[in-house]
């Protein structure tokens, strides 16, 4: 006898290259669940609901496991809210969820990962219905205060399909045991919980000053799948605010525009 699935089984199509959306395709009844203004497009017969938490524990849990779900979504910085997709149509219905910035979307099947991963905050872009999306602490403070993406984490949990989203190109590499990867800290998506997770000093003065690079490293250390971004939202920002706000000297003038052409920033 197979194992029950608890989560609904939805179909999914990624379309696009950079800026890409999922296409679910509901069966009647079924249902996928989203963040706040993540819906692209939808077919009739498909009603939206507004949800407590992030809808794996609507039924038969009463207000305290409700406020406790919600209570997850709040501490890794989303809203208190989730928005539910159900088809209640006849025949197959599809719903469309884009991605918000300039990245990958990633099908992550977690009943082929053990029912689940850890996640950036913010990494969440949709799922089936049934998926929690909570917390995860770091257990150590060092990861924690200088992790990148702060003390807490996603924890995405089920048996059903979750799809991510991250910045520029992402890469999915596969850790045997003992295996060790040193990553930027903000550049790290999301492992599964067999992957060891630690926070380690740069070595060294002139590296420190001159290198460029950041003053931590995160460890990785297999078995377990890592994903990996090439692009984190929190550096495009930086090097759009720092752009936006530079000014040259020789601005306006003919020889300006000369050196603006020159090195290619017209």
């Amino acid at each position: 006898m197979a194992n029950q699935i608890n989560n609904h089984e939805i179909d999914y199509h990624i379309y696009g290259e950079e800026l890409q959306f999922v296409e679910v395709e509901l069966d009647p009844q079924e249902t996928a669940i989203a963040e706040s203004g993540a819906m692209m497009m939808m077919e009739e017969g498909i009603e939206m609901q507004t949800i407590f938490g992030d809808g794996s524990v609507q039924q038969n849990s009463g207000f305290l496991g409700k406020l406790i779900s919600a209570g997850k979504r709040l501490l890794t910085g989303e809203s208190l809210f989730m928005t539910a997709f159900t088809n209640r149509g006849q025949g197959k219905k599809k719903v469309s969820f884009a991605a918000p910035y300039t990245g990958k979307i990633i099908p992550i099947d977690l009943l082929q990962l053990g029912g689940t991963i850890i996640a950036q905050k913010d990494a969440f872009l949709c799922a089936a219905k049934g998926v929690s999306v909570g917390i995860h602490f770091q257990r150590k403070l060092g990861v924690g205060i200088f992790g990148g993406e702060g003390f807490i984490m996603e924890k995405i949990e089920g048996d059903g399909m979750a799809f991510l989203h991250a910045g520029g190109y992402i890469i999915e590499k596969n850790l045997v045991p003992g295996e060790v990867l040193m990553v930027d800290t903000g550049c790290l998506v999301a492992y599964t919980p067999g992957v060891q997770f630690d926070i380690e000093f740069v070595k060294g003065i002139k590296n420190l000053m001159f290198g460029g690079e950041g003053l931590f490293f995160a460890r990785l250390q297999g078995p377990g799948k890592v994903w990996i971004q090439s692009l984190p939202i929190s550096r495009l920002a930086s090097r759009i605010v720092a752009y936006g706000t530079y000014h040259r000297k020789e601005e306006g003038s003919v020889l300006g525009g000369l050196g603006n052409l020159l090195d290619g920033r017209e």
